[in-house]
């Protein structure tokens, strides 16, 4: 099952030009994926207060068409993979049915000891598994 979280474009995330400046797409898939992860695992604290954290590794934009100030956009997020130690996510932004962005992500499980990676626990894989 697809997560869909929905915003609406503030002035400060735009250009000059009135479009949304392109580093601020990467951060509404953050926001997004941290909903899901509220959702799914619940809030990202309580993770992190039991010694683990997840990291972006890789991420991949592709842009098919800009976003400008008061627009009303849906990001939706689908699980792909989790492996060992990793969350695969595709993420699509859009505006109304046009698709503005889509992005590939790569999420790494890490211990908030030695920020290397570990194994993914069951309670963190079972709660993201409803949105593959």
């Amino acid at each position: 099952m697809a997560f869909r979280h929905d915003l609406r474009v503030r002035y400060g995330e735009c250009d000059p030009q009135g479009i949304v400046y392109n580093a601020n797409y990467l951060a509404f898939v953050d926001i997004a994926f941290t909903e899901l992860w509220r959702a799914g695992v619940g809030p990202w604290m309580e993770m992190t207060d039991r010694g683990f954290d997840a990291v972006v590794a890789d991420a991949r934009l592709g842009f098919k068409a800009p976003a400008r100030f008061d627009d009303e956009l849906a990001i939706v997020l689908r699980i792909v993979r989790l492996g060992r130690a990793s969350i695969h996510t595709e993420a699509r932004i859009e505006r109304g049915e046009e698709l503005l962005l889509e992005a590939d992500l790569r999420h790494v499980v890490v211990s908030t000891d030695t920020w290397r990676s570990v194994e993914m626990p069951d309670w963190i894989r079972s709660g993201l598994e409803p949105f593959s």
